[in-house]
């Protein structure tokens, strides 16, 4: 993994502090861990700080959950520098990260970093404008529908270099793209409809010696547990040698 540093003391802030809704959010996410373990709530916090301060995590905010938690200010800082999610320098108001993992290249990835770069600049750059930066970033779980990129909170799939220029675009002019695929399929579904399961007729429903099949208005309803069963009779005491014998 890349060395992580933090971003240089001149665009560092004077301090930090959670915004009054901000630190009631922090105290009940710091509530939910029992005393003496209230350095697990360390990632929410640092999430929600970077969350705070425009998308990137300064060194006041890592001093200032540290403090919150009673931890060494050490153990935050490596904690923000562990997680790639966390930012330790200034990015855009739309942060771009391009997923570069085989399925995305395989698939186009490259030529949307060529966009990337002659639109943005280079990784971790931001545009003048402030509206954009990006970063490559491993693995983001949308692999079916390689290439992709998460802006922001949104994760938009399925792109060209000509869709991606004018996801751009969208951006810069206040509009709101739908995420998701960029193509005619609905989610992960196959591109164009679905290919298989197509006859109605295994939809149809078949006579059965029980009845009609079951559909949504007439779920099958759960029946008694396994492991429950009726208890056994015990069976009478066999007798042994203490008794009368009988002839």
């Amino acid at each position: 993994m890349a060395v992580r540093r933090l971003a240089p003391a001149d665009v560092q802030p004077k301090d930090f502090a959670f915004s009054a809704e901000n630190l009631t959010w922090a105290k009940k996410q710091i509530e939910k861990y029992p005393p003496g373990r209230e350095a697990s709530a360390v990632i929410p916090l640092l999430w929600k700080a970077q969350e705070q301060h425009d998308g990137w995590l300064p060194e006041p905010a890592i001093r200032y959950v540290a403090d919150m938690l009673d931890m060494v200010h050490i153990r935050v800082l490596e904690v923000a520098t562990f997680y790639t999610m966390f930012n330790l320098e200034p990015v855009g108001k739309f942060l771009v990260q391009l997923c570069g993992t085989t399925p995305c290249m395989l698939r186009g990835a490259e030529d949307l970093k060529a966009v990337c770069e002659r639109r943005i600049g280079h990784q971790h750059h931001v545009t003048k404008d402030g509206k954009f930066s990006w970063v490559e970033v491993e693995c983001l779980g949308a692999c079916v529908n390689a290439p992709m990129v998460q802006i922001n909170a949104d994760f938009y799939e399925d792109l060209t270099p000509a869709s991606f220029d004018k996801l751009l675009d969208d951006l810069v002019a206040g509009k709101n793209p739908n995420p998701g695929p960029q193509v005619d399929r609905q989610f992960s579904a196959p591109q164009g409809g679905l290919t298989t399961l197509t006859d109605p007729a295994i939809y149809a429903t078949a006579p059965r010696s029980g009845g009609p099949a079951l559909d949504d208005s007439n779920a099958k309803k759960p029946g008694a547990a396994a492991n429950v069963r009726e208890a056994g009779v015990p069976r009478p005491p066999v007798g042994d040698s203490s008794g009368p014998r009988q002839n």
